[in-house]
């Protein structure tokens, strides 16, 4: 049997696509603070799974907090190219911030083959070192990552403005996130063993175009 294609401009496919997952959050009743919706929004929009409903977890004011940093020019740190080619840095940069992935830098892969740790953590004991205290995290791969994150932070190495810890996988990966989850950190978390790269520079996006979309 032939499928029925509908036929939608390309500017409009976003839009359309947004209105559908408006009217299912609607059918659900799902509500949430209003600038914690365009979040889970976008990320059910890159991911098309509902299950995010239940699994993305905001920690108290941690939208408001994340904003501020953008706002100030926060750097958005991530652990994986992918993520950072996924970020809108026109926005990001009009608002005076910078995207960085440490993972592919020569010293890094070094260190962790010196170190028998992995690229990850050496990432983000580089990213500690940056001479910005307005750091923005966004996790979609390493839970050692988060693991490494959580110790900085620990050790007072460390004070991201938000970390956004979406690892996928099955391997430490709950493990990390509850660990972010209970740091105090301002955070944004996907529970369970759901994520990714690109669900990670969904949330960043999101955050940007409350304040700004280039």
């Amino acid at each position: 049997m032939p499928y029925s294609m509908e036929f939608v401009k390309p500017a409009e496919i976003e839009a359309q696509s947004f209105a559908i997952i408006e009217a299912e959050l609607r059918r659900r009743n799902v509500s949430c603070p209003a600038n914690q919706m365009p979040i889970l929004q976008r990320v059910i929009h890159t991911s098309a799974d509902f299950d995010y409903i239940q699994n993305l977890t905001f920690s108290e004011n941690a939208v408001e907090k994340a904003l501020d940093a953008l706002r100030s020019g926060a750097d958005i740190i991530t652990d994986t190219n992918m993520a950072l080619s996924g970020i809108n840095k026109k926005s990001l940069h009009a608002l005076g911030g910078e995207a960085h992935c440490f993972m592919s830098d020569p010293d890094v892969a070094a260190e962790a083959k010196r170190r028998g740790i992995t690229r990850a953590m050496v990432s983000m004991e580089k990213a500690a070192r940056l001479s910005s205290d307005n750091l923005i995290f966004a996790i979609g791969n390493a839970p050692t990552a988060l693991i490494q994150l959580e110790q900085l932070i620990r050790e007072h190495q460390l004070a991201p403005k938000l970390i956004i810890g979406v690892p996928v996988g099955f391997v430490n990966v709950v493990e990390a996130k509850e660990l972010i989850l209970q740091s105090g950190v301002p955070c944004i978390v996907a529970r369970g063993n759901k994520g990714g790269s690109n669900i990670a520079a969904a949330i960043c996006n999101a955050l940007l175009y409350q304040l700004y979309r280039a």
